[in-house]
């Protein structure tokens, strides 16, 4: 797999490869769990109808457009370099909440169609938590690797991530990078395990280890893909992963989000439900990065 770029260095094709297809084994649920266990994650094409992905990938961007970040056609998802959010949008955490309740989004995160697949991982009806990680990500981002455990330390013990691509992702553009086998290191996971991250002085929960130098080190892998419209990740707490960077050549933004699933009989984590979730620390949307204008650097837990 050819041009694929982490933490600004091209990836050796010896290290990286595509995310195993599961696709076929929708429908068989049961051979869906055992490839979850063993491999850390599942990765599924055209989950979601491709219109719909695409009509709210357009409800987004028109929003961002709207605050001077997003050229036109607004779809394209072209960055102007430039944004007017502070002057405009009034409260930045509110925005990015009206941004991430928007009609046509939540249609594809929890509309029935993902729920269904997701009750088909999980094994039994599945619930999806309220508050949404929508993630634009411009040219030179990527997000760093890192365990999602210590924000979801609380409630079920059978959260899972769903991570989908609104729009083309292609390796050029920053798609989801998993660390192959990642699922098993249990000396990483133990100290992840051990944090529960609720402020800023909770303990970093990133993973220090530059991917490339970390697969090198344990004989692993880094796997991705080219993603399209209404592809799926799921994957559990405990598996490794980032993204690559963007680095595409027509500065188009990466755009796909994240959402979390659990069986509707477990616990909820009151943090992530209900009308407005104050999230990880309290604060609600505004203590994410999509919630910062385009031209600010993201930050780091």
């Amino acid at each position: 797999m050819k041009n694929c770029i982490t933490q600004g260095l091209p990836v050796p094709e010896d290290l990286i490869s595509n995310l195993q297809e599961s696709s076929d084994l929708k429908g068989k649920p049961g051979e869906l769990k055992r490839r979850l266990k063993e491999d850390g994650y599942l990765f599924l094409r055209g989950v979601i109808d491709r219109d719909e992905v695409l009509t709210a990938r357009a409800e987004i961007f028109e929003r961002l457009a709207n605050v001077g970040e997003i050229k036109q056609p607004s779809w394209e998802g072209f960055f102007t370099g430039r944004s007017d959010r502070k002057e405009t949008a009034g409260d930045l955490g509110a925005f990015w909440q009206s941004v991430c309740e928007g009609p046509a989004l939540r249609q594809v995160t929890h509309g029935p169609h993902l729920r269904a697949v997701m009750a088909e991982v999980l094994g039994d009806p599945a619930r999806p938590q309220d508050y949404l990680f929508l993630r634009p990500s411009p040219v030179g981002r990527a997000t760093p690797l890192h365990y999602d455990y210590p924000f979801f330390a609380r409630g079920s013990d059978r959260i899972h991530t769903a991570w989908l691509a609104l729009g083309d992702v292609p390796v050029t553009d920053g798609p989801l990078l998993v660390i192959e086998g990642s699922n098993h290191f249990t000396d990483l996971i133990e100290p992840a395990t051990a944090v529960d991250y609720d402020s800023k002085d909770s303990p970093a929960v990133s993973v220090m280890d530059s991917p490339i130098s970390l697969a090198q080190s344990r004989g692993t892998r880094l796997l991705t893909a080219n993603f399209e419209p209404g592809d799926l990740a799921v994957f559990g707490m405990t598996t490794l992963h980032g993204t690559l960077d963007n680095h595409s050549s027509f500065g188009r933004i990466r755009l796909s989000c994240d959402i979390r699933f659990q069986p509707m009989a477990d616990e909820m984590d009151k943090r992530y439900f209900g009308p407005n979730p104050k999230g990880s620390t309290g604060i609600g949307y505004g203590e994410l990065n999509g919630a910062k204008p385009l031209t600010e650097p993201w930050h780091t837990r």
